[in-house]
């Protein structure tokens, strides 16, 4: 897949995960985390969170993130006690070796009875991952799509992106439905099939249908 003009070229390869990943795709919506993730030596602590939709690609960022660094992933801060969050964080000031915490919202807003740690992580910078743009959503879309070995029509991405809202929750919903009706129906995914699909689930809104395809990224 080529490498669309919204997409941020950064150091490392940080191209796939693993056998069971797929590729992590860069745009503005995750430069920043990505970029501060990329550069520990910087961290004023040796811990940070990472905060962003379920779907955007945070646990492939925290298992790439692993990878390279040696660091710990805690994926979910309510995954382990407080007792061991605290713990977690201590070790890492004393190791050199990095802590990522991965959450659905920023520290300040969780219920956190350990004073110690609270304060601590109070001090933590805060990593945040955007709803994708339209070059993000497009290409997660193909790529999403690549990774269940289903060919799409070239325009299909295009067709979807400036018809649907835009999250990372409803990208994944629409792939699913369409790879559902394409295997029932013995269909390639195209237009009419997305149309038709999308229109009987509710997943796009018919007031979009005659918008323009989404061209910001050629």
């Amino acid at each position: 897949m080529a490498r669309a003009s919204g997409q941020i070229a950064l150091p490392l390869d940080w191209s796939a995960g693993g056998s069971n990943d797929g590729p992590l795709i860069v745009g503005t919506s995750n430069a920043d985390a990505v970029r501060y993730l990329r550069h520990v030596s910087t961290w004023p602590v040796r811990t940070a969170v990472l905060v962003g939709p379920r779907g955007s690609g945070r646990s492939l960022i925290g298992r790439l993130f692993a990878r390279d660094t040696g660091g710990r992933v805690i994926d979910g801060h309510d995954s382990v006690s407080e007792e061991d969050l605290f713990h977690a964080w201590n070790a890492a000031q004393a190791s050199g070796k990095p802590l990522l915490i991965i959450a659905d919202a920023p520290p300040a807003t969780w219920d956190i009875a350990l004073p110690d740690l609270a304060s601590r992580l109070a001090a933590v910078p805060v990593l945040a991952i955007g709803e994708p743009d339209d070059c993000l959503a497009r290409d997660l879309i193909e790529a999403l799509f690549a990774q269940r070995g289903i060919a799409i029509a070239p325009e299909a991405a295009s067709y979807i992106v400036p018809r649907m809202e835009r999250s990372y929750a409803m990208i994944h919903r629409i792939v699913a439905a369409l790879d559902a009706a394409s295997l029932e129906q013995g269909r390639r995914v195209g237009i009419r099939l997305i149309r038709e699909t999308l229109l009987s689930q509710g997943l796009i809104d018919p007031d979009l249908l005659e918008r323009q395809d989404s061209d910001i990224c050629r």
